[in-house]
């Protein structure tokens, strides 16, 4: 089962689940489950989320907007979880090569806060670019949705902006390089844990639109992770609480080479089996 968040123009947004191209509103007219959140923190999501679908109320999803399936949950993300981000890292830093290089190789992985939900935008949305960056790239990363108890709930799909010319002057840099305003997107949905095709065999693709012209593609499979879904959870919550739940984003196998960086008007496609495709433009400033 695929959950979002949607609204009509001018509407507050919903939640409903996405099926096809048509949205079945979900009945949170009050009672336990009045926001998105409330649901994920149940202890079955998907019999909650389907009880109290309204199946009559079927909509396209050409007449709705899209919003970002989050409501309080803070974004964190791991990083150099795969080899060839392992491999970037060391490349836009001599001076870092060696930490990176160590992180990737460490029992502790990187873990680093990456967005409030301000900041966060969702399909369709412009995802922006630091007016004092000169290399930004996309980074599309297979997303969990952790409950407040750190169970794993769903998945999303996940782009965690980075602006590598700022992160590789000083690694001390990478909240600067990571987190400011509209610097990340998540969606189109969460597909719920219980529905979830087989990870193993999920792939990860991401393509960059510069009018007409393909100015990058890429292409990774969850197996290429260096690490654990589990381990990153386990090491997320040591002396740490999500009260709200929590997004993680696990890293990427697909880093654009040194020649490419984004420009305002770019199109960001990244499509993850089982979830979906999310698609952003890029505007700076």
């Amino acid at each position: 089962m695929k959950l979002c968040k949607f609204c009509f123009p001018s509407n507050e947004p919903r939640v409903g689940q996405l099926v096809d191209e048509r949205l079945l509103p979900l009945k949170l007219t009050g009672g336990q489950y009045r926001t998105l959140a409330d649901i994920l923190e149940a202890d079955d999501p998907l019999e909650v989320a389907d009880f109290l679908v309204d199946r009559r109320g079927a909509v396209g999803l050409d007449g709705v907007i899209l919003r970002p399936p989050i409501d309080r949950q803070e974004v964190w993300a791991a990083g150099v979880t795969y080899r060839r981000s392992r491999a970037a890292r060391m490349d836009e830093s001599a001076a870092a090569a060696s930490c990176y290089d160590r992180v990737y190789r460490a029992r502790r992985p990187e873990l680093f806060f990456k967005a409030t939900p301000h900041r966060v935008v969702g399909p369709g949305e412009p995802l922006r670019i630091r007016t004092d960056s000169r290399w930004s790239v996309p980074e599309p990363e297979f997303t969990l949705v952790l409950a407040s108890d750190l169970r794993l709930v769903g998945y999303t799909v996940g782009n965690d902006m980075t602006s590598r010319d700022i992160e590789g002057q000083n690694p001390l840099y990478l909240p600067q390089a990571k987190i400011y305003d509209a610097s990340c997107s998540l969606g189109p949905c969460i597909t719920l844990a219980g529905s979830m095709s087989p990870l193993s065999t999920l792939a990860i693709r991401m393509e960059v639109q510069r009018g007409q012209a393909e100015v990058f593609a890429g292409k990774t499979q969850l197996s290429e992770m260096a690490r654990t879904f589990d381990e990153l959870i386990g090491w997320l919550g040591r002396d740490n609480s999500f009260p709200h739940g929590v997004f993680l984003m696990t890293g990427t196998g697909i880093v654009p080479d040194e020649d490419v960086t984004l420009l305002p008007g770019d199109r960001i496609s990244i499509t993850i089996d089982g979830i979906g495709t999310l698609v952003n433009s890029v505007v700076q400033g």
